[in-house]
């Protein structure tokens, strides 16, 4: 059981989504940085998609009834576990009543907290990720407030996994590099001097982002798209352009559908750098073709497997 005794202003339960229910309106939801829960899950010892903590915004504490092994990834913070300081991408134990404090955020977005067995949450749809616009799923479909109390599976008394690490590079903490995308489906809708401006251009986070999606503030509006377009599919990563000419990111609980043009779709291996931006902070854009996108694809999954590995020879 983990105890919130001062909870932040977002805390949710998120897991890896529901991936198979797009066609029946549902986003994909889950860990808007998938790649750190993942990991972090990996770290101690459960599956890649099981339940963890998604916390973002400020500081705040959390309470451990029993002891566990537990893993923070995702947006670099400062704090302590039990009075000592806390470690990140970096499996540690957690004694019975102690408290984990985050201080401050120094770096990134969203933070995530993997507890070995779990949060065992009830499941919606197979997921047990908040969905907060419909207020369901994760701990009652709401953000977790103070004196909140969420059950934990089993944890083992004496885990081999406490001290395996992750490299921070390899989770792209705060990486500044730009994001690699590919030509969306209305890309050629826009004027070869447009695309040229977005792929130059950077962008600055707009305080108006969510998990819905990440709108984008252009030094030199990309104009030209047309705003009267059939709605169609729409997926996390793709990049829509209003007639304002400043461009949307979706995000984790972006729509199914949408109307502007999709000029662009951010690559899944890089929707993470998108998604650990915080309000003022710069987004630049880089083209690569569907058979780069797909390389790095493989290359990631790679690396997650071989992390896996790793965990696992305890």
């Amino acid at each position: 059981m983990i105890t919130i005794v001062k909870a932040p202003p977002y805390l949710t339960v998120q897991d890896l989504g529901w991936s198979d229910l797009r066609s029946a309106g549902m986003p994909v939801g889950g860990a808007m940085d998938r790649d750190a829960l993942a990991a972090g899950n990996v770290l101690v010892g459960n599956a890649r998609d099981a339940a963890g903590l998604e916390w973002a915004l400020a500081g705040g504490t959390l309470r451990f009834e029993r002891a566990c092994t537990l893993a923070l990834t995702g947006a670099e913070v400062t704090g302590t576990i039990g009075g000592k300081p806390a470690a990140m991408r970096t499996a540690v134990a957690a004694s019975a009543g102690a408290s984990l404090s985050i201080d401050r955020f120094v770096r990134g977005r969203f933070l995530y907290i993997a507890v070995a067995g779990g949060l065992d949450v009830p499941r919606l749809l197979g997921s047990r990720s908040t969905y907060l616009p419909a207020g369901i799923g994760g701990f009652e479909g709401r953000r977790l407030k103070t004196g909140d109390a969420v059950p934990t599976g089993a944890s083992p008394t004496r885990d081999p996994r406490i001290g395996r690490t992750v490299p921070s590079a390899w989770l792209h903490e705060g990486d500044d590099a730009a994001v690699r995308v590919v030509g969306g489906p209305q890309r050629r809708l826009i004027t070869d001097d447009a695309w040229r401006i977005f792929l130059a251009s950077t962008f600055t986070v707009s305080p108006a982002s969510d998990r819905m999606g990440y709108r984008l503030t252009a030094p030199t509006p990309i104009l030209g798209s047309p705003a009267d377009l059939p709605s169609e599919p729409a997926c996390a990563g793709a990049i829509q352009l209003p007639p304002d000419g400043n461009p949307i990111v979706l995000m984790a609980d972006g729509p199914t559908v949408g109307g502007y043009a999709k000029i662009a779709v951010v690559i899944s291996a890089d929707l993470a750098r998108v998604a650990q931006r915080n309000p003022g902070e710069a987004v630049r854009f880089r083209e690569v073709s569907v058979t780069d996108a797909q390389t790095v694809y493989r290359q990631h999954a790679t690396q997650l497997n071989q992390l896996e590995d790793l965990a696992s020879q305890g």
